[in-house]
């Protein structure tokens, strides 16, 4: 048992680690997602309103994930709080739960944060909402049992994991965005339009598959490392075409080489050996 193995002090500071962050997740974030929200629905609104009407469909989308993040944050904080005195005891589940739990605000941060990128001039809000999963999710990572390349290897490897899930949300966001105010809607122009609702969706499902990675690999399990390898590879083998054929933005080529960082840090041996160095009973 890792957790066990753990020095009392360092379950010690995990668990109030678990519980501050618990709290932020509950009460500091939400007041976070709607600043950041309205930010976003007034810029956004300005943006269509200076001649770009396809974008009007990224308002109720925005509206409702933004809300849903907020809510799955809230939830997973609740659970840091509840789980925070069996992490002081050592009991072996806490540790990939609590990087679960952690990855909420993390993944959903950085969604938030890209429509900063696009058009939303000023201080990007919701990257105190990611940094405040990742002080969690790194923490623990260090604090919890294992030799130094392990530690290494595991917060490459799931923080390469969490930033490709981020990414594939949000290929999937944009795609439904797109569709929603196509050409002719709702039939599709060719084929390069239904491709955009293809990779959208492929990249959905691998979210589902990558975020499940987290807590598996977390525990060195093998089923984890396929969930994240699998995802990874059908990640690549979508947004490498969809590159060359909509060539009008990067972000496909972005989400391949986020899904080749996944992969260089499970699929070479060395790191491969220190992420499943815990021979876990189906190993």
């Amino acid at each position: 048992n890792a957790m066990k193995e753990t020095s009392q002090t360092n379950r010690n500071i995990m668990s109030i680690i678990a519980i501050v962050i618990g709290l932020a997740m509950a009460y500091l974030i939400p007041f976070l997602v709607q600043t950041s929200l309205e930010r976003v629905l007034v810029n956004l609104s300005a943006h269509i309103k200076a001649g770009n009407p396809s974008f009007s469909s990224g308002l109720p989308m925005f509206d409702l994930f933004y809300s849903a993040w907020r809510a799955l944050i809230f939830v997973g904080g609740a659970g840091l709080i509840v789980i925070s005195q069996e992490i002081r005891k050592g009991s072996e589940w806490t540790f990939p739960l609590a990087l679960s739990l952690f990855a909420l605000p993390s993944i959903g941060g950085f969604f938030m944060f890209l429509p900063y990128v696009s058009w939303v001039p000023g201080f990007p809000l919701p990257m105190v909402i990611a940094f405040i999963g990742l002080i969690g999710y790194w923490a623990f990572i260090f604090l919890h049992h294992g030799t130094k390349a392990q530690k290494w290897t595991r917060l490459a490897a799931l923080t390469f994991i969490g930033m490709l899930t981020t990414h594939a949300f949000t290929i999937g966001i944009g795609a439904q965005r797109t569709m929603a105010t196509r050409p002719g809607h709702p039939m599709y122009p060719d084929f390069t339009w239904w491709l955009f609702r293809w990779a959208g969706e492929v990249n959905w499902v691998a979210v589902i598959f990558l975020f499940m990675s987290i807590p598996l690999l977390a525990m060195g399990k093998r089923r984890g490392w396929w969930m994240a390898v699998i995802s990874s590879i059908a990640i690549l083998m979508i947004n490498v075409p969809t590159q060359f054929i909509r060539t009008k933005t990067l972000d496909y080529f972005y989400g391949a080489l986020l899904a080749i960082g996944v992969l260089i840090f499970t699929l070479v041996p060395y790191f491969k050996k220190q992420l499943l160095e815990e021979k876990s009973p189906e190993a």
